[in-house]
């Protein structure tokens, strides 16, 4: 793992039972230094008022505040924490719909333990974390998107940004893709917030939709 830090994670799941077997799996990560809890959105916010946390393992469905509305206030009221939503439910257009507000990844609550590592991993140092829900997700939304008026089309990116958005695609690190096009970590980051910017992405996950539906890279 990339970064040098140890990360904190914050479990909100108004399941009792659930919400501390995982607090138990994530603590076991050796990328993982701390690990808290709160049962509703609300409490959850309130923790990251108070705290500052890299990820949050997000239930969708839990009293007085939903993953829904919860997820929405992280984007925007902290847009660095980093969100994977974790569900029963495997429908495509929710989890499209999540993803379209800032979610990072979604995975179910049958995800084994390596998978959730894998998701936490990838979602620090990529931004995004797509299993095969995600891409199947995804997949259906350009679909039912692909008569969207105003869409930026690929011209408007420049070469390099391209090159630099199909390595975002194949998961690899900023610093991974400087060392591939010989380019300090600096400028690929100055590279990212400009293809935001062009596609008004919230964050990776926006970028890998837009390069999928753009041909850019296959899904």
């Amino acid at each position: 793992m990339s970064q040098a830090k140890k990360l904190k994670i914050l479990v909100v799941d108004d399941h009792t039972l659930f919400r501390r077997g995982t607090m138990m799996v994530v603590r076991s990560f050796s990328e993982v230094a701390k690990v808290e809890e709160a049962e509703n959105g609300k409490l959850g916010l309130d923790m990251l008022a108070k705290d500052a946390f890299d990820l949050v393992l997000l239930d969708l469905e839990m009293p007085i505040m939903d993953g829904w509305e919860t997820a929405k206030n992280i984007v925007s009221k902290y847009p660095e924490v980093k969100i994977v939503m974790i569900s029963m439910h495997d429908s495509l257009e929710i989890i499209s719909e999540l993803i379209e507000i800032g979610v990072h990844s979604y995975l179910l609550k049958s995800a084994e333990p390596a998978e959730v590592h894998k998701a936490i991993v990838s979602v620090i140092n990529n931004d995004f974390y797509y299993n095969q829900l995600v891409s199947k997700a995804l997949h259906k939304k350009i679909q039912s998107d692909s008569m969207e008026k105003g869409i930026i089309r690929p011209a408007e990116i420049s070469p390099r940004e391209i090159e630099v958005l199909q390595l975002i695609c194949q998961e690899f690190t900023m610093k991974e893709i400087g060392k591939k096009l010989f380019l300090s970590e600096q400028t690929i980051q100055t590279h990212r917030k400009n293809l935001m910017k062009k596609t008004k992405a919230k964050n990776a996950v926006g970028l890998v939709k837009f390069a999928f539906q753009n041909g850019i890279a296959a899904i």
